[in-house]
């Protein structure tokens, strides 16, 4: 067994890397970890290797150097990024991606201390291509995972803080879009994972009731794809109410200012309803694919809808607690243990927590 090498006092560090190239969600969880060590190592130079698409919601955070890898671009992707670390080297890397690909990324960072995740979550080989392990845990969030990448540097995670900068131009999309005349109900449908998507019809009812029981504004937001463009054009199909949709119309800048704007956003676990976590913003999370205690929304869960426990028991004929950490339930038709009374029962109690003053 190697021995894992002794880590350099955390005060001497120079520069550190960190590869999380994806996704969204968990680019949001790695937002933490950077205040964390900015406070802590003022004096330590960070670079970020991570994806095009989730630069686009963190790139402008102040004080990291970023690097960005184009996976589209296959071979040309790995090449630009080889080619602007050509002669570096950094005191530690954070190998904070479970992942081939990544692996691979990983070998063009020159480092003498290789932190990675402990021998249950690895895969793909990680274990090759890192040197020291973050402790063995389960039952940890996943911010609370890429936290304790921060130990093996003698530092801990005391204070979660996001404070992703919102552009003025994204801010003033949102308020030029979305009046704040009455409580706003912000709608993001869709998972890139499609087997955690609820039914289009379900969502139009939440939104029906929203509308014309609570008299609540219901804002439908979405990517470009042709598919979420047809999901919102379905859910609209089956509404009795008016909404407004913004789906394919904003960028993800301007979708964090949206999600800021609204009191309560609904969605399944995906990248939206983590940056609506980060932007202070409650969620009302459907989860049935997913355990929502290690991916729902990390601040505030008692909005969510939990049926894991109801999929593990359908779909493995066993209770959630018996299934390794961080299993999957991405079965067809799982997301139909929610029902739409579920969800309603949450906005309903979410609106009454407002009216005796909530935050």
């Amino acid at each position: 067994m190697r021995k894992q090498p002794a880590a350099e006092p955390a005060a001497e560090l120079e520069s550190l890397c960190i590869l999380r190239t994806s996704a969204i969600g968990d680019v949001t969880h790695v937002v933490p970890l950077v205040h964390t060590l900015q406070a802590a190592l003022p004096q330590t130079r960070l670079t970020w290797l991570i994806g095009k698409l989730e630069h686009r919601v963190v790139g402008d955070l102040p004080g990291v150097e970023f690097i960005v890898f184009d996976k589209s671009a296959k071979r040309e992707g790995f090449r630009a990024v080889r080619e602007k670390l050509a002669g570096r080297r950094f005191s530690a890397l954070l190998h904070m991606q479970v992942a081939l690909r990544s692996n691979l990324l990983s070998v063009l960072v020159k480092s003498p201390l290789r932190i990675g995740y402990d021998r249950a979550r690895s895969k793909d080989l990680h274990g090759l291509f890192i040197n020291c392990r973050i402790p063995a845990r389960s039952g940890e969030h996943v911010l609370d995972a890429m936290a304790s990448f921060l130990e093996p540097l003698g530092l801990a995670q005391d204070e979660v803080r996001w404070d992703i900068p919102i552009p003025l131009e994204a801010q003033e999309f949102a308020e030029r879009h979305v009046p704040n005349d009455k409580r706003i109900l912000l709608i993001s449908p869709t998972s890139s994972h499609r087997l955690r998507n609820w039914r289009p019809e379900r969502y139009a009812a939440v939104a029906d009731h929203a509308t014309h029981e609570l008299d609540w504004r219901v804002v439908l937001c979405g990517g470009p794809s042709d598919f979420e463009r047809e999901f919102a054009d379905e859910i609209r199909s089956h509404m009795q109410t008016h909404c407004i949709d913004l789906t394919g119309k904003d960028t993800l800048k301007q979708l964090l200012a949206l999600l800021r704007r609204a009191d309560l956003v609904l969605a399944p676990d995906s990248g939206p309803m983590h940056m609506a976590n980060a932007v202070g913003t409650a969620v009302l999370g459907l989860h049935a694919a997913s355990n929502p205690h290690r991916s729902g929304p990390y601040t505030d869960r008692q909005w969510c809808v939990d049926r894991y426990d109801a999929a593990a028991r359908k779909f493995r004929r066993k209770p959630a607690a018996r299934l390794a950490w961080g299993t999957k339930l991405e079965y067809r038709d799982v997301m139909d243990l929610i029902e739409v009374g579920d969800v309603i029962e949450r906005l309903e109690a979410y609106s009454a927590h407002l009216d005796v003053g909530g935050a």
